[in-house]
């Protein structure tokens, strides 16, 4: 009797969470209904409202969706992206949380989408790019299958804290992804110390020597050895703390690669073709984006892609003809114009992004608009540590710099300091006002426009472009 009254009460509890997950489920589809009825994106408060009803949602949904998941400081999105076109191209049903919205609710939003009011994964896989603290619950819910860790950089220490921080959250997430192979860049000590700890298969990614030109480079704060902290030795460095790397008292040295860039063999103001190594074989890939910081998102996508069973001709066809995500490296025709939106977030970016705008050819208009809004993080102190000092090389090219956001004072302050004549700049505090004056210039002046926005601004541009010139918006 005692079992029996025990069952009932088990069949109960299942009922009730069987409702709950349902209830969840249809609150979540129509709140995203009617935001998007309103023309608001929708992609993280119907996740929100979702967890409020049943705040374990995502594990019930994503229990029979074979999972790949995306992490790391910077080039999520980028490397989520390729990833997308290989299944796409092989016609695999699969979701994924293309708006970028990569915190616990806007992942849930998109799983409750793409399934039936029962639970039931209407998708077999899901590509997932998820934030870095946010990692510890969601892989843990999702149980991936690939696990794919780009790198890790000082980012958001307002919210994390130190760089530690953000590699820890990165690791109780890798921790709690026990039937994942785990993909990390070998050039990274910190991402690639990951692998001391668990029992994982683990495939490693890279760049060889003499293949990243290194124009611009800053101090970081993580070239001291993860076990000893004693101060790295490089054979060669690619960018900030990147590179081969061999600590001199204990010996913790990059491991060899499993993938490879080894040669650049040519470079243009969109793309880029690589010669890469990977495990045993070489071959030649275009990469559909610029800037030689990408070539880490490709050569980590090759790997992830190994893992789950796609064929070379595949990977490479993906990386030549994926599409790149809003922000990233985003190139738009505006009034006859080119405009390139570049989202930067913290220094090893917003370096590389300036690296890339010294090799342009064409006269430039730049733009800078910094936030320090939530998704921006308040302490924007780290522009103070970007090698602004390097656009001083552009000479004549650079026709005017604008500056926008709620600190655009910080902004116009450090880029003063940095050698830019305060004639060629001015600032427009809103965003959109900065981007009409911008176009506007770039038309006097037969120059292309440049715009590195921090999260928030990129968001509010490409509202205001959407309305404007007709694109389709950022989660469409």
């Amino acid at each position: 009797m005692q079992k029996y009254g025990c069952w009932r009460l088990n069949r109960k509890d299942q009922n009730n969470m069987s409702l709950r997950v349902t209830f969840a489920i249809l609150m979540c589809k129509i709140t995203r209904f009617f935001l998007r009825v309103l023309r608001r994106g929708g992609t993280s408060l119907p996740g929100k409202i979702a967890e409020n009803i049943c705040p374990d949602l995502l594990k019930h949904l994503a229990k029979d969706v074979k999972c790949i998941a995306v992490t790391g400081t910077n080039g999520k999105t980028t490397s989520a992206r390729m990833l997308e076109q290989l299944f796409i191209d092989s016609g695999a049903g699969f979701l994924s949380n293309k708006s970028g919205s990569n915190l616990m609710r806007g992942i849930t939003t998109d799983f409750a989408l793409n399934s039936t009011f029962s639970g039931k994964p209407k998708r077999q896989y899901a590509i997932v790019e998820c934030d870095e603290a946010a990692s510890k619950k969601v892989f843990e819910y999702l149980n991936p299958k690939v696990v794919l860790v780009t790198n890790v950089f000082n980012d958001q220490l307002d919210r994390f804290g130190s760089v530690e921080a953000i590699l820890e959250n990165i690791k109780q997430g890798v921790k709690n992804s026990p039937n994942a192979v785990v993909c990390l860049n070998a050039d990274d000590p910190l991402t690639s110390s990951i692998a001391d700890g668990i029992s994982n298969k683990v495939v490693f990614f890279g760049l060889g020597q003499g293949v990243f030109d290194n124009n611009v480079s800053a101090s970081s704060g993580a070239r001291r050895c993860v076990r000893c902290n004693t101060q790295y030795e490089y054979n060669y460095r690619t960018y900030e703390h990147l590179g081969d790397f061999r600590c001199p008292s204990c010996g913790h040295s990059r491991t060899a690669p499993d993938v490879t860039v080894i040669e650049s063999v040519t470079a243009d103001e969109d793309s880029q073709t690589v010669n890469l190594l990977a495990f045993g074989e070489t071959s030649e890939v275009t990469i559909n984006i610029p800037g030689e910081y990408n070539m880490y998102n490709a050569a980590g996508v090759v790997a992830a892609a190994q893992i789950l069973g796609f064929s070379p001709d595949a990977v490479r066809y993906a990386l030549q003809h994926f599409e790149r995500g809003f922000g990233r490296m985003e190139k738009l025709e505006l009034d006859g114009l080119s405009v390139r939106l570049i989202l930067v977030k913290n220094t090893a970016g917003c370096n590389q992004a300036l690296n890339y705008i010294t090799t342009l050819t064409s006269d430039i208009i730049l733009a800078f608009c910094l936030n320090d809004r939530v998704s921006d993080g308040a302490d924007v102190s780290w522009i103070n540590d970007v090698c602004f000092e390097k656009l001083t090389d552009i000479g004549g090219r650079l026709r005017g710099v604008l500056v926008s956001g709620t600190r655009a004072d910080d902004m116009s302050r450090r880029l003063e300091a940095a050698g830019i004549p305060p004639e060629l700049m001015r600032v427009n505090k809103d965003p959109c006002d900065m981007l009409s004056a911008a176009l506007d210039a770039a038309h006097e002046q037969d120059a292309a426009v440049c715009i590195l926005p921090t999260y928030s601004a990129m968001l509010e541009l490409r509202a205001m472009i959407c309305r404007r010139f007709g694109l389709k918006n950022y989660w469409e």
